[in-house]
């Protein structure tokens, strides 16, 4: 019973951060570039960091197939043809950031309630991981729409983001440091269960 009560708890926190990620969609500055500085890539990083890999990933396979379902939780226009636009790229972004930094952090414990110089260590790679990620692939997928240079790709894809992403990048490990043993305590209180040695 308590195994199939953190399964379906973990769904549960998936569909949450996938909601949590669509309405920070409200939040946001535009740039000349067309892509806006929004609060969504902190809120993505953090499903990685917070939830691990696989229901990380599940919140954001949650989020995209809304987006592309034509549901409005992108900054524009949702559905297939967003791919045609400089937000693709970014939405690639967001599920490998994700990912990654879920693979970094693993399914969280409840034994983290003491911030250990070790997890400290891997949820600042994690995130670092998770937002560089995202801008790459932003990036790359610009020089590859707009026939750009990999430098001039750079200056439109990842420069205007630097200030804020670091920003998001410090809020984002203390986040992670309080909402990982929260949420183990739902997800994963069995520290020795199977998902656990397996690294979700």
């Amino acid at each position: 019973m308590k195994v199939n009560n953190a399964l379906r708890n973990r769904y549960v926190f998936a569909a949450v951060f996938a909601a949590l990620i669509a309405v920070s969609n409200f939040f946001q500055i535009p740039l000349p570039v067309g892509i806006p500085i929004v609060l969504k890539n902190l809120f993505i990083v953090l499903a990685g960091t917070v939830l691990g890999r696989f229901y990380g990933g599940i919140s954001l396979l949650i989020f995209l197939a809304a987006g592309l379902l034509g549901i409005p939780v992108f900054v524009i226009p949702g559905g297939p043809g967003v791919f045609l636009t400089p937000l693709g790229g970014y939405l690639a972004g967001y599920l490998a950031g994700s990912l990654a930094s879920g693979v970094i952090c693993g399914l969280p414990t409840v034994s983290e309630k003491k911030a250990r110089p070790a997890l400290l260590l891997r949820l600042c790679l994690a995130s670092f991981v998770g937002f560089a990620l995202i801008d790459l692939c932003g990036a790359l997928y610009l020089m590859f729409l707009n026939s750009m240079t990999f430098k001039a790709a750079i200056l439109a894809g990842i420069v205007p983001f630097i200030a804020g992403d670091s920003i998001k990048l410090a809020v984002s490990i203390p986040l992670a440091l309080k909402l990982r043993p929260i949420a183990a305590r739902y997800i994963n209180p069995d520290e020795g269960g199977y998902a656990h040695n397996k690294g979700e």
